[in-house]
Protein backbone atom coordinates (compact mmCIF):
# COMPACT_ATOMS: atom_id res chain seq x y z
CA UNK A 1 0.00 0.00 0.00
CA UNK A 2 1.41 3.60 -0.80
CA UNK A 3 1.70 5.82 2.18
CA UNK A 4 -1.38 7.82 2.83
CA UNK A 5 -3.35 5.95 1.45
CA UNK A 6 -6.82 3.82 2.73
CA UNK A 7 -6.39 -0.08 2.75
CA UNK A 8 -9.62 -2.69 3.52
CA UNK A 9 -8.76 -5.70 4.89
CA UNK A 10 -11.39 -8.31 4.37
CA UNK A 11 -12.80 -10.93 6.96
CA UNK A 12 -15.31 -13.45 5.65
CA UNK A 13 -16.89 -15.10 9.29
CA UNK A 14 -20.05 -17.08 9.17
CA UNK A 15 -22.13 -19.57 11.01
CA UNK A 16 -24.67 -20.69 13.56
CA UNK A 17 -24.88 -18.89 15.72
CA UNK A 18 -23.15 -16.06 14.05
CA UNK A 19 -19.37 -15.89 14.88
CA UNK A 20 -17.72 -12.92 17.11
CA UNK A 21 -15.17 -11.68 15.35
CA UNK A 22 -12.52 -9.49 16.49
CA UNK A 23 -8.98 -7.71 14.62
CA UNK A 24 -5.54 -7.10 16.14
CA UNK A 25 -2.19 -6.49 14.64
CA UNK A 26 0.41 -9.25 15.52
CA UNK A 27 2.86 -7.29 17.14
CA UNK A 28 1.29 -4.06 18.16
CA UNK A 29 -1.89 -2.01 18.30
CA UNK A 30 -3.93 -1.03 16.16
CA UNK A 31 -3.46 2.42 14.54
CA UNK A 32 -5.41 4.49 17.44
CA UNK A 33 -8.06 6.98 16.02
CA UNK A 34 -6.89 6.07 12.55
CA UNK A 35 -8.77 2.49 11.88
CA UNK A 36 -12.42 1.12 11.99
CA UNK A 37 -14.17 -1.74 11.61
CA UNK A 38 -17.58 -2.30 9.52
CA UNK A 39 -20.38 -4.86 9.93
CA UNK A 40 -19.07 -7.21 7.24
CA UNK A 41 -15.88 -7.46 9.38
CA UNK A 42 -13.37 -5.35 6.94
CA UNK A 43 -10.44 -3.67 9.13
CA UNK A 44 -9.88 -0.10 7.08
CA UNK A 45 -7.24 1.69 8.29
CA UNK A 46 -6.74 5.21 7.35
CA UNK A 47 -3.33 7.12 5.92
CA UNK A 48 -1.47 4.27 6.42
CA UNK A 49 2.46 4.84 7.36
CA UNK A 50 5.39 2.80 7.32
CA UNK A 51 5.06 1.68 10.73
CA UNK A 52 1.26 0.06 9.85
CA UNK A 53 3.30 -2.51 8.16
CA UNK A 54 2.94 -6.11 9.26
CA UNK A 55 0.19 -8.80 10.27
CA UNK A 56 -3.12 -8.33 11.33
CA UNK A 57 -5.38 -11.30 12.60
CA UNK A 58 -9.05 -11.38 12.02
CA UNK A 59 -10.50 -14.07 14.91
CA UNK A 60 -13.84 -15.88 14.46
CA UNK A 61 -15.27 -17.31 17.60
CA UNK A 62 -18.50 -19.22 18.52
CA UNK A 63 -19.72 -21.56 21.34
CA UNK A 64 -18.72 -23.79 18.34
CA UNK A 65 -14.87 -23.06 18.34
CA UNK A 66 -12.42 -20.44 16.84
CA UNK A 67 -10.60 -19.89 13.54
CA UNK A 68 -8.45 -16.69 12.68
CA UNK A 69 -6.66 -15.76 9.57
CA UNK A 70 -3.46 -13.47 8.52
CA UNK A 71 -2.82 -11.08 6.01
CA UNK A 72 0.67 -9.27 5.73
CA UNK A 73 0.52 -4.85 5.28
CA UNK A 74 3.22 -3.82 3.51
CA UNK A 75 3.68 0.13 3.19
Amino acid sequence: AAAGSTVELGCSARGDPAPQVQWHKEHGDLPWGRHEVDREHTLRLYAVTPADAGAYVCTAQSQLGTAAATTFLHV
